[in-house]
C-alpha cells in the first residue's frame, strides 16, 4: 500500500462514524436482551501460529522459493477448510520491468449461497525494506509478519472456524498476490493481483454484499480508523463492521477517528463496483502513517500481538454469524 496517498481524514466522516458508534451501542444493548445466537470462538493462538508458519518460510517475495512454497501451503490450508479452492495465474509486469506470474488463491465456502461476503488479504512481501531506519538495510526484503501475514492468518483461522461451524451466508476468501511491489509515486503500480482479479473475477458477474480487506492487523497497539476510500464507497459496511467491533468489546482498536486515505487492494475492488472496506493499522504518531515497522526489516514475529489478532477475528465472527 502507498503512504503517499494518506490524507487528513474529513471531519464529516469522523462525525458520521461517531454517530454510528452511538447507534451500534444502542443496537447492542437491545440485542443483548433478545439474541440467542451462540457464536464460535476465534482462537488467537491458532492465528498467531499461522502467522509464524508463513514467516518460517522466509520473506514471500515474488520470484523466490519462499513465495512458491507459501503458494502451495496456502492452497493446502484452504483445501482443508473450504468447499472449493481456485488458483488464478497470469503474467504481470511491475513498475520496474520485472515480469512474474501472479497467483491469486481463492477459497469458497457455501458456493450455492446467494448472499455472499468477500474477505481479502494480500500474501506477498515487499522486496525491499525502503522505510528501514538503517539505510544499509533498505535493499533487504521485508519479512512481512504484519504486512500482510497477519491478515492471511486471520482469514485462514476464519476458514477453519467456518469449516467446523458452517455459516448461513456464502464466503469467498481471496488471497491476492503481487500487492506490495509498488512505487509510491504511481498508484497503479500496487495491487497487481487484485487488478487482475477485478477484471477476471473467479465467478462471472460476481457481486457480494460487500468486501472486507485485512492489511496489517496483528501489531500491538493497532489503531483501525475508518479509512477514507472505505467511507467514500462503502460507508454502510464500514459503520456496520465498526459497530460489531464495539459490540465485541474492541473499541480501543476500532477507533472512530484519525484515519486517512490509503492506496490498497480495496480501492481496486471498489472501482470494480463492489463496496469494500479496509481494516488497516494507521497511526497519526508515525511519520509513515502506518505501524512503526511498516516496510522495514523489523516487521517480524516480534511485532505480532495475539490480542490484536483476537480483536480483528472476533469482529469478523460477529459480522459473519450475527
Amino acid at each position: 500500500m502507498n503512504k503517499s496517498s494518506i490524507i487528513a481524514f474529513l471531519a464529516a466522516i469522523t462525525l458520521s462514524i461517531g454517530a454510528c458508534g452511538s447507534s451500534a451501542g444502542n443496537q447492542a444493548t437491545a440485542a443483548d436482551t433478545t439474541a440467542t445466537t451462540v457464536m464460535p470462538a476465534f482462537n488467537a493462538d491458532s492465528a498467531y501460529a499461522l502467522v509464524a508458519a508463513q514467516c518460517d518460510m522466509g520473506p514471500r517475495v515474488p520470484g523466490t522459493e519462499a513465495h512458491a512454497d507459501c503458494a502451495h501451503w496456502l492452497q493446502e490450508r484452504l483445501a482443508q477448510w473450504c468447499d472449493t479452492v481456485m488458483v488464478q495465474q497470469a503474467p504481470a509486469t511491475t513498475f520496474d520491468g520485472n515480469t512474474f506470474t501472479i497467483s491469486n488463491i481463492i477459497g469458497v465456502i457455501n458456493p450455492d449461497a446467494t448472499q455472499r461476503l468477500l474477505l481479502v488479504a494480500h500474501w506477498d512481501c515487499r522486496p525491499w525494506a525502503d522505510q528501514d531506519p538503517d539505510p544499509s538495510k533498505r535493499q533487504q526484503p521485508v519479512m512481512g509478519a504484519n504486512d500482510a501475514a497477519s491478515g492471511v492468518a486471520v482469514l485462514l483461522e476464519m476458514a477453519r472456524i467456518m469449516h467446523d461451524d458452517r455459516p448461513t451466508m456464502g464466503i469467498d476468501i481471496l488471497l491476492v498476490d503481487l500487492e506490495d511491489w509498488g512505487n509510491e509515486n504511481d498508484d497503479d503500480s500496487w495491487a497487481l493481483g487484485t487488478q487482475y482479479w477485478a477484471k477476471h473475477p473467479h465467478v462471472a458477474g460476481y457481486m457480494p454484499a460487500f468486501g472486507i480487506l485485512l492489511d496489517m492487523v496483528g501489531a500491538a497497539g493497532a489503531q483501525f480508523a475508518p479509512e477514507y476510500h472505505s467511507m467514500q464507497y462503502a460507508a454502510g459496511p464500514t459503520q456496520y463492521v465498526w459497530g460489531k467491533a464495539r459490540e465485541a468489546g474492541h473499541a480501543n482498536y476500532f477507533v472512530s477517528s484519525g484515519g486517512g486515505a490509503v492506496t490498497d487492494d480495496h480501492v481496486v475492488i471498489n472501482h470494480a463496483g463492489i463496496p469494500c472496506i479496509d481494516i488497516i493499522d494507521m497511526r497519526n504518531s508515525a511519520e509513515s502513517g502506518f505501524f512503526e515497522h511498516w516496510h522495514t526489516t523489523h516487521d517480524t514475529m516480534d511485532a505480532i500481538d495475539r490480542a490484536t489478532l483476537r480483536a480483528v477475528g472476533e469482529t469478523l465472527v460477529r459480522v459473519i454469524y450475527e
